[in-house]
């Protein structure tokens, strides 16, 4: 038994490991654009990233399904030893992302007319947030069949070829970043160009590393197989019981900067540098809970019980124990991280006022990102929609509507009790229903 447990601990930590370096390039790469815009003469620089980065969380967070919906199914035909199914699923998802890529390049026009009619905030800053979305928004096929790539790697448990794609998209990203900006002063519109060349090349990092995994895969490309209506329709069911669930999480997380808007620039200033804490936080657990995605599909594929409960049991222990160091992270070291990322004083004194929200919120909201690993590695995308809809409609928004008198530490608090309301209507749903009942 000890053996056993030492094993799940380290197979936890193969996967998860590769992951969690590739995560953490992500909020280093929010924290470096935050830096450089946070240096500029203006805070509307920086409240025009965060307003650019909301609509394009809609666009590509809204489609994160490509990733989280490949992974699971993979994973439960890589525990099946279905090598032909694990070569259909990834022909009819990349298919799907070219397709949605498309529509989204001719939709541009409208898409950003319709998001500067919503948001609420001045000229300079809708001025420069349109620049930002006019150049970035090229990124799209890349960003899309990246999301199909990574999760197909971790479906795999190829989790070093995950790593390689995200830190050679970000690592290219800050590097053009410092060229673009820094050194040739383009400003936010180097800042979009620097996103777009590097999404790009964490593609092409991404085909090259799925080439060798196609070479060692000798099932037959069989399109009546490949294009199978009950396939395909179980597919999409999933992906679109994902998009739901992922749009109401943007709608919150959107929906929360909106309102920062509304209370100035200095304070949407605040809660972005704030929010890059948050994501922070959230990618490193985010590397057990994708860990916990391959595992749990792979077990669930085998059938097998004990592996599964050992596999719970471990990524249960250590996501806790991460969030504990966040929140001792954040108490200990949250003004010095301040203070680095910006030079504006207002900024400072605001983003540390709001600070505790953000030191309380790692082992509260721990729970929603383990249980999201474990339903995604199950398929159980409807109950993943239902959970983040009743958290949504009837968590964050009355509770949002009852606390404005606070300003923003009730916007803060409306966010803290979503995460809790995720984290308790997932556990529920998990402690009633059988695993592997499904």
């Amino acid at each position: 038994m000890k053996n056993i447990t030492l094993f799940n601990h380290r197979q936890l930590w193969c996967i998860a490991g590769p992951l969690m370096i590739a995560n953490l390039s992500t909020p280093l790469l929010g924290l470096v654009d935050s830096a450089i815009m946070g240096h500029m003469e203006s805070p509307d620089y920086l409240g025009a990233v965060a307003l650019g980065g909301m609509i394009f969380n809609f666009i590509f967070w809204g489609l994160g399904f490509l990733r989280m919906g490949t992974t699971g199914v993979i994973a439960q035909a890589y525990g099946q030893q279905d090598a032909f199914e694990i070569k259909a699923i990834l022909l009819r998802t990349l298919l799907l992302a070219l397709l949605l890529a498309s529509l989204i390049l001719l939709s541009q026009q409208f898409i950003i007319a319709f998001s500067l009619q919503l948001i609420e905030s001045t000229q300079a800053i809708k001025t420069l947030t349109e620049t930002y979305f006019t150049l970035r928004i090229w990124s799209s096929p890349a960003t899309l069949l990246n999301y199909v790539l990574i999760g197909v790697f971790i479906g795999l448990q190829k989790t070093k070829s995950s790593l390689a794609i995200v830190v050679s998209t970000n690592l290219t990203n800050i590097v053009l970043d410092i060229f673009l900006v820094v050194i040739l002063h383009q400003g936010i519109a180097g800042l979009a160009l620097a996103t777009v060349l590097s999404e790009y090349t964490g593609m092409i990092t991404g085909l090259l590393l799925l080439r060798v995994v196609l070479q060692k895969n000798n099932s037959p490309w069989t399109g009546r197989a490949i294009f199978s209506f009950e396939k395909i329709k179980y597919q999409l069911t999933i992906n679109n019981n994902l998009f739901i669930r992922t749009l109401c999480l943007i709608f919150t997380f959107s929906f929360f900067i909106s309102q920062s808007a509304k209370y100035g620039p200095v304070i949407l200033a605040a809660n972005t540098l704030l929010m890059n804490f948050q994501a922070l936080m959230a990618f490193v657990l985010d590397g057990f809970a994708h860990a916990t995605e391959a595992l749990v599909g792979k077990t669930l594929g085998q059938q097998n019980q004990h592996l599964l409960k050992q596999t719970l049991n471990t990524a249960a222990l250590w996501s806790f124990s991460m969030a504990v160091f966040f929140s001792l992270l954040y108490l200990l070291l949250g003004e010095l991280l301040i203070n680095t990322l910006t030079d504006l004083i207002p900024v400072r004194s605001a983003a540390l006022n709001y600070l505790p929200w953000v030191i309380i919120t790692p082992v509260i909201s721990v729970w929603c990102y383990l249980l999201d690993g474990i339903f995604i590695g199950a398929t159980w995308s409807q109950h993943m929609r239902n959970t983040m809809a009743f958290s949504t409609l009837f968590c964050f928004l009355p509770v949002w509507y009852l606390s404005q008198s606070l300003g923003n530490h009730g916007l803060w608090f409306s966010l803290v009790i979503f995460m809790l309301a995720r984290g308790l209507t997932m556990a529920w749903i998990f402690k009633t229903t059988p695993l592997l009942a499904h």
